[in-house]
């Protein structure tokens, strides 16, 4: 009886765990990770901005190339950068809600995430003349209290297909190359325009990388679409 009850502890602290962490898991609410399977189309997402580093360049290359993307924003760096944040909506790109500080909810209690997400939700609405209809958890990590909270606000919650470490700074070639390797229809791919625990954070590589990352989706046939698609 011991060693079963503790077997089941372990199965729930397992299923607990994978809720937790895993961003496109269901467990704390449903997770939009990818777009229809059998279609051509891909959904380019940027996290942690906007920054000075990056996101004017970012805008200007979709502009050139007619791409759209998303922007999961942190709120105090919209109170930091109004402008980047009023720039990124005025081109009809998708604002949502990253939260405010960039903090990783899994380990917070109900007050702290339902003011990490509505304090966001206030500056990016505020900012951008518009409010956010999208959220997505920093690092993907979640709990119950998450979901109750999306759920209030009536934001659609994004995970994603795949990632490239382009936070780590690998060189703008290989965050390229990665994203080439890894494109399936129907991808949500994350990328990042900023630093979620630092302002200044540099990605540039990132902005680097995007003309090449642009030119291999549509040469290998795909169509980079809205995110509004999928929400």
């Amino acid at each position: 009886m011991i060693e079963t009850l503790a077997a089941l502890g372990l199965g729930a602290a397992g299923v607990a765990a994978y809720g937790a962490y895993a961003p496109n898991s269901g467990l704390y609410g449903r997770s939009v990770s990818r777009g229809a399977p059998g279609s051509r189309r891909v959904y380019l997402t940027f996290d942690d901005g906007p920054s000075l580093s990056a996101t004017a360049t970012i805008l200007e290359t979709l502009a050139r190339d007619a791409v759209p993307a998303a922007f999961f924003m942190v709120g105090d760096f919209v109170r930091r950068e109004p402008a980047l944040a009023r720039a990124v909506a005025q081109a009809g790109h998708e604002v949502g809600n990253h939260t405010q500080n960039h903090v990783k909810l899994h380990r917070r209690g109900p007050a702290r995430v339902r003011r990490e997400l509505e304090e966001a939700h206030g500056v990016i609405s505020e900012t951008v003349g518009r409010p956010p209809r999208t959220f997505r958890a920093p690092h993907g990590y979640r709990n119950p209290f998450v979901g109750r909270t999306v759920r209030r606000l009536k934001y659609t919650l994004f995970g994603w297909t795949f990632g490239v470490w382009d936070s780590a700074r690998p060189g703008a070639e290989e965050i390229r190359r990665r994203v080439r390797a890894h494109l399936v229809p129907g991808a949500v791919i994350l990328l990042h325009d900023g630093d979620g625990y630092d302002f200044n954070g540099d990605r540039r590589q990132t902005a680097e990388a995007l003309p090449g990352i642009i030119r291999d989706g549509r040469d290998a046939g795909f169509e980079f679409a809205p995110l509004k698609e999928l929400i």
